[in-house]
């Protein structure tokens, strides 16, 4: 089995979202999450967002590692 390395801008890409390092950090600055609150779980996904970022962690796919960096850089 190959595991694939994805960078922080691909899941914004595979997310359907800009992915140039302006977009990603106004991203980050304008969505933010309340202490405890999953990321799944934002108001701010479509239904076929959230269920990715959750099916991803669930199964602890390829894009755990940059969804558990998005996970903190929206709860700091």
């Amino acid at each position: 089995m190959e595991n694939t390395h994805h960078e922080f801008r691909d899941l914004f890409e595979q997310l359907g979202l800009p992915s140039d390092e302006p977009s990603i950090r106004n991203f980050c600055s304008q969505h933010k999450l309340q202490e405890g609150q999953k990321l799944a779980d934002a108001s701010f996904w479509t239904k076929a967002q959230a269920q990715f970022l959750h099916d991803a962690l669930t199964n602890d796919a390829d894009w755990a590692v940059p969804i558990d960096q998005l996970n903190n850089s929206l709860h700091h």
